[in-house]
Parts: C-alpha cells; sequence; structure tokens
C-alpha cells in the first residue's frame, strides 16, 4: 500500500510521521525548505503533562535537559504576589478540587493571603527549534519515513483508491500515498488547494517578546506580572511574563497595546531594563540579549479539517494562542487523535465513520477553547467595565488568565472527547472513576503482559487499545501467581476476543475507581469506558463503538 504523504515538515509532520512509523505506517514528509531550522531562541513552547510524554516518545529521548521542567509559576499584581503553584518535578499527579478561593486544604499560606498549591505535573519549556533539531534525529533513524527536502506541493489529485500530490524544486515531482495530510502551517497550500475557508480573527493580541541570559529572583519559576507598578500606559495597564530556559535565559513576553505601533529595538530595550530593575529592586541585573520579536495572535478555524483522503492538522486547520493557551500542544493532540486512525485504516482497510471523527473531536474541541478566549478577552483586556463595579472581579480575572497559562479552567484545560460520534453507551455496568469518558487518563503505574512494571502512557500509540484491570495487591506478588488466578483468565479471554488487538495491563489502582474496574482506553489515551467487574459483552460494544462501528467504506456511505 502507498504511504502517507504528509505535507510539511515542523514540529507537526514530523511528529505524525513518528507516530504513524511507531504503528508500521511508511510516510513521505516534503520539506519546501532546505531540511534545518531556524535557530530562535525567543520562539519556545510550553507543552503539558500528555504532550511533552507525546514527544518523548516519539522523539525516543527525554526532553529534561534540552528544555526545562517549571518547578513553580507566580503570579503578581501591581506589587502583591497573589498566587503561587508548586509543580511536582517526578510527574506526580496530586488530587486537587476545583476553584481557588478557599485555601485549598494542606495548602501554606503566603504573605497577604496568598496560597502555595500544588499544580501537579511539571510544564515542559522548550525553544523550538530545538524540539524540531529531537524530532529530525528521529526521523532520520527511522527507516519507514522518507523526507523530501526543497520539494514544494503545488498541485493534488484524488481519486478513491489514493491521493496524487505535485512538488516543484529542484527535480518536479510526482509522489503517490494512501492519505494526504496538510501540517503546512497558517498559509496551509493544502488548505487553499482543497479551497476549503478560514475564517477567524486577525491579530487579536501581539506581544514584544525577547530572550536573554541574566538572573533572576525565581530560578526555575514562570511568572505572570500585571499592572507591575513601573509599566502602567495602555488599556489592560501592561502584562509582562517571564518563563525560564536551560542554562540561564529567560523568555520574556510583554502585552502590546492595541494597534499595529512598531516595536523599535529602543522601545524592547528599555521594556528590559524597567522590567529587569523593577524584578531586581530598582537596579538593572548585567544580562545578555540573545533574540527579539513580535508575536502576534491569531485566532481561526477551517471550516473543514477533512476532504476525501486529505486531511488538515495544526496550524493548517486552526489558530489560537491568546490567554496563555499553547497552539502548538493542540496541534500535537490533533496528530496523537489522527495517527491511530490513519494507521488502522491503512493496515484494515477503509472505515469511514472513524475517519470522519477525527473532524468531529479535534474541531469541537479546539472551537470550545477559541469562544473561550473569545468570550474572556473583553473582561481581561477592557478598562473598567465590571472590574470597576464588582468587588474582587480583577482577583478573578487574574485567576482566570493564570489558569489559562496553567492548562486549567475554561481557558487551559484540554478538551475531552465526551460527545464523540465514537463514546461508548452508558450501561448497568458502567463504572464511575476520576477520569470522565473521552478525557484523557491519568498516567499510572502499570503491569504488562510480559510482568514488566511501566507507566500507563508508555503503552500508548501503538495501535492496540489498552485495557486496564484495577487490582489492589497485584504489586505484593509476583505476576506468575495472580495472572491465572480470580478473573484474570476471563478477562484475558474477553479481551482476545475484542475486534481490534488490545493489551491488558494490571494497575493496583487509580483514581476514584473500585477494585475490579476495567478500564478501556484508545490507542491516543482517552477514555473510552469504565466497567464494574469482567462484562465480555459490554467490552466488546465499547470496543466497537470506539472504533466507529463496524466498518463502512466510501462507497456504502454514498450509497446510503
Amino acid at each position: 500500500m502507498d504511504p502517507v504523504i504528509i505535507v510539511g515538515a515542523g514540529p507537526v509532520g514530523l511528529s505524525l510521521a513518528l507516530a504513524l512509523a511507531r504503528q508500521e505506517v511508511p510516510s513521505v514528509v516534503l520539506d519546501e525548505g532546505p531540511g534545518k531550522d531556524e535557530q530562535r531562541a525567543a520562539r519556545t513552547v510550553v507543552l503539558r503533562e500528555d504532550t511533552a510524554a507525546l514527544m518523548e516518545r516519539l522523539a525516543g529521548v527525554p526532553l529534561t535537559g534540552p528544555g526545562l521542567r517549571l518547578t513553580g509559576w507566580r503570579s503578581m499584581r501591581r506589587k502583591q504576589l497573589t498566587r503561587k503553584v508548586v509543580f511536582e518535578p517526578d510527574g506526580t499527579v496530586l488530587e486537587r478540587g476545583g476553584g481557588y478561593g478557599p485555601t485549598p486544604e494542606g495548602a501554606a499560606e503566603g504573605r497577604k493571603g496568598t496560597v502555595e498549591e500544588p499544580g501537579g505535573p511539571a510544564p515542559l519549556h522548550i525553544a523550538q527549534h530545538v524540539l524540531t533539531g529531537a524530532l529530525r534525529t528521529a526521523v532520520a533513524g527511522q527507516p519507514l519515513v522518507k523526507v523530501a527536502v526543497e520539494s514544494r506541493l503545488d498541485a493534488l489529485e484524488q481519486e478513491p483508491s489514493g491521493v496524487t500530490a505535485h512538488t516543484r524544486g529542484p527535480r518536479n515531482t510526482w509522489w503517490r500515498g494512501s492519505h494526504l495530510v496538510g501540517c503546512d502551517g497558517p498559509r496551509s497550500t493544502v488548505r487553499k488547494l482543497l479551497d476549503i475557508r478560514f475564517p477567524g480573527r486577525t491579530a487579536v493580541e501581539r506581544h514584544a517578546v525577547a530572550a536573554l541570559r541574566a538572573e533572576l529572583p525565581w530560578p526555575g519559576e514562570a511568572l505572570l506580572h500585571r499592572m507591575p507598578p513601573w509599566r502602567t500606559s495602555g488599556p489592560s495597564g501592561g502584562e509582562v511574563t517571564a518563563r525560564p530556559l536551560p542554562d540561564g535565559v529567560w523568555r520574556l513576553d510583554w502585552l502590546l497595546p492595541p494597534g499595529k505601533d512598531l516595536v523599535t529595538p529602543e522601545l524592547l530595550v528599555t521594556r528590559i531594563r524597567e522590567t529587569l530593575a523593577g524584578w531586581n529592586g530598582g537596579t538593572t541585573p548585567a544580562y545578555d540579549l540573545l533574540d527579539t520579536g513580535v508575536h502576534t495572535v491569531h485566532h481561526r478555524l477551517a471550516r473543514r479539517w477533512r476532504a476525501g483522503r486529505v486531511f488538515l492538522a495544526g496550524d493548517a486547520a486552526h489558530l489560537l494562542g491568546a490567554l496563555g493557551t499553547q497552539g502548538l500542544e493542540e496541534s500535537l493532540r490533533d496528530v496523537d487523535n489522527l495517527a491511530w486512525k490513519l494507521a488502522l485504516v491503512w493496515h484494515h482497510g477503509p472505515h469511514e465513520a472513524l475517519l470522519d471523527s477525527y473532524q468531529a473531536e479535534r474541531r469541537a474541541v479546539v472551537a470550545a477553547r477559541l469562544r473561550a478566549a473569545d468570550q474572556a478577552l473583553p473582561l481581561l483586556r477592557g478598562g473598567g467595565g465590571l472590574r470597576s463595579y464588582v468587588p474582587g472581579a480583577a482577583r478573578g480575572h487574574d485567576a482566570l488568565l493564570t489558569d489559562g497559562h496553567l492548562g486549567r479552567g475554561a481557558l487551559g484545560t484540554p478538551g475531552t472527547y465526551a460527545a464523540s460520534p465514537l463514546a461508548a453507551a452508558d450501561g448497568e455496568s458502567t463504572a464511575f472513576v476520576g477520569t470522565e469518558p473521552g478525557a484523557q487518563v491519568v498516567d499510572v503505574r502499570v503491569t504488562a503482559e510480559d510482568g514488566a512494571s511501566v507507566r500507563l502512557r508508555d503503552r500508548l500509540g501503538r495501535g492496540s487499545l489498552l485495557v486496564v484491570l484495577v487490582a489492589p495487591g497485584t504489586d505484593v506478588w509476583d505476576r506468575k501467581h495472580w495472572v491465572s488466578a480470580g478473573i484474570m483468565p476471563r478477562l484475558a479471554a474477553a479481551v482476545t476476543a475484542l475486534p481490534h488487538p488490545a493489551e491488558l495491563l494490571v494497575a493496583e489502582s487509580y483514581p476514584g475507581a473500585a477494585a475490579h474496574t476495567v478500564l478501556l482506553i484508545r490507542p491516543d489515551g482517552h477514555l473510552v469506558t469504565a466497567l464494574a467487574g469482567v462484562r465480555p459483552a459490554d467490552l466488546y460494544a465499547a470496543a466497537e463503538a470506539a472504533l466507529g462501528g463496524p466498518a463502512k467504506t466510501q462507497e456504502t456511505a454514498n450509497a446510503r
């Protein structure tokens, strides 16, 4: 069968190629550049727990070192510390309640009522060219991935049996593929060739950005400073964010007032000096300016993400990034969602409902985040308004913005696929656990079929469904003592009979799950259902739903 054609060799295209290769699907990556990436210290990304784990699985190397795991987060307003969050460096997930009005149980009181709260797994902050370089290295060692440099797409054709793409470059070449995925950025040629509209808003926000090497008072911690006392111009009163990188490097972002005023080098240096002085008792410390830029945030959403055998992913499908949401994070979730579905179809034949679910799931999630940001922006960035009349409104706005940066709340929490066409129906055997159906599972430790003790996320992205039995006490005994005892033989037989290959794992515990709860998990780590005990018929029905139901070809769908 022909390989999958991937247009674009940024982090999204390279990640998709590696994700497909892990599931034994070949691909051709069309790179319009020379195969090298511009080194920009001021262009960085923050990856949360799930996307950082995905990148480490695909790159095959730890990213702590090339990147930096944040140790904490500080929020300040004028001269006051309003919030301090401490992250767990070992990736431990700490249970926490919703809301941040009352003091969380066990939190220590800080000055002026500030609480120090647990933040769960530490986010990873890394320069984008460093991340892309790690992916390129992994691709170079992957025989199932071919990269064609200096190959610019200018035409594509598709028919029921595949896709043909033409590229310009040193050699004009026709490429044949089973499917094609446009990962070619906001000016996507693929999207334009398909005549797919890309509506939205331009220049929602602008930020002046600088990467510099300096000593700041909070090593390893990120900072959001609203209305700093030395900077009060603009309707927002000023806002600056600082995030650390390895080797004493920091990325600083200043929110710019609305308009298209030119950010001159002199203006940027002035902002750097006054900001560093404000954080260091009025004295500007020595610093080494490495890179600068202006980051303009656009909000756009493609009308369609699929046209026959052609798909859009990443910035070709959506643009977002205001209020702490991370555009690349959502792009990588596109990859995780699409890869296993393409792999299943590549190996087992057409399945239109499964491929259609990519747009249904991912577009709905991104659209919800865009709506949330658009609703919050007038409150967060406007001068006066409710803030002038409602007691505590400013503090609530600060918390909303901080949660967006932290990957929490309405602006930051990763979306779920609860309303997905692949969702399993609830029944009498459905159990309720700490993860709702459609959400990402918690990364607990599990025992694999070979007896190895591994993290649950280590088993994702292989194309198989995962079935996890929650069995307290299994850590105490060697696997040979319980693998053939109790309900295990019956569960193993049920897993073998599923309509798609599945791996049986055993966990000592899972948040909110009772003993003998059985979890069914998709290859991308989203929970399909939880069942109270071994229910072979219900497990089979849930697995069939997660795969889109019985396969229907395009010809069958057209005939209906």
